[in-house]
């Protein structure tokens, strides 16, 4: 921890990977395994463009019902200490594979959601976007202005990332001095590519999990513990 500190405190620009471990600490589910069986179906049944397609007002039921559990939870001490760090650090970017705004919420200002968002709507007809806050929606499938259906603003199975968020999350990688990578088992392409480039570019990449993960042994410092434990501890 005091050698990670030390990385931190001599940074002059900062990069940071969170994914669903970080979340799941104020309580929003992960959507996989046996507790994340939304009725008979796994995400990879709803979360395709092919779903939307054949069923849209089931793939909304799912999004509406998700919405309404993110936003009964609040930004935990982890989020908050990535807001601080980003507040100190010279350059500070927070690349997040979550969709749930979370570390919007805890202030962070550079984030980047190579995920998409799932307060944001996108119109299937005009491709007008917008964001949408109320939980629950009135009407399933919700309908834009133009008579089109909308979709939710998030990266489907099957779809490509945003490229121009993903080039700059990309960049942020090769330049930055300290790497985090917090509440991801890193095994989800391309986004734990990203640590890969971080390591390939000279950073020192520090891991923050509750559990041991592929990158364990090769990151340059691997910190065993909750994020919103260990976080506010490492900027301390």
């Amino acid at each position: 921890m005091q050698r990670a500190r030390e990385w931190l405190r001599e940074a002059r620009c900062v990069a940071a990977l969170t994914g669903a471990g970080i979340s799941a600490e104020s309580g929003v589910p992960t959507f996989r395994g046996a507790g994340g069986l939304w009725r008979q179906f796994r995400p990879e049944d709803l979360a395709t463009p092919e779903a939307f397609a054949r069923d849209p007002r089931l793939v909304w039921e799912w999004y509406d019902w998700r919405r309404g559990l993110i936003a009964a939870t609040e930004p935990n001490a982890g989020h908050l200490a990535l807001a601080e760090l980003e507040r100190r650090c010279g350059r500070f970017t927070l690349v997040t594979q979550n969709v749930d705004g979370l570390h919007d919420r805890a202030g962070s200002r550079e984030v980047l959601k190579v995920h998409g968002d799932i307060w944001e709507v996108r119109c299937t007809g005009c491709g007008r976007a917008g964001r949408d806050d109320r939980v629950p929606l009135p009407d399933l499938p919700p309908r834009c202005d133009c008579g089109a259906l909308l979709r939710p603003g998030v990266v489907w199975f099957g779809e490509m990332l945003p490229q121009e968020v993903w080039r700059r999350a990309e960049c942020a990688a090769r330049e930055a001095e300290v790497f985090l990578v917090i509440g991801t088992a890193a095994v989800v392409y391309p986004a734990a590519g990203l640590v890969d480039r971080a390591k390939a570019a000279g950073a020192k990449v520090i891991e923050i999990n509750l559990d041991a993960t592929p990158y364990s042994e090769e990151v340059d410092c691997s910190l065993r513990g909750r994020a919103g434990e260990l976080l506010p501890q490492l900027i301390a």
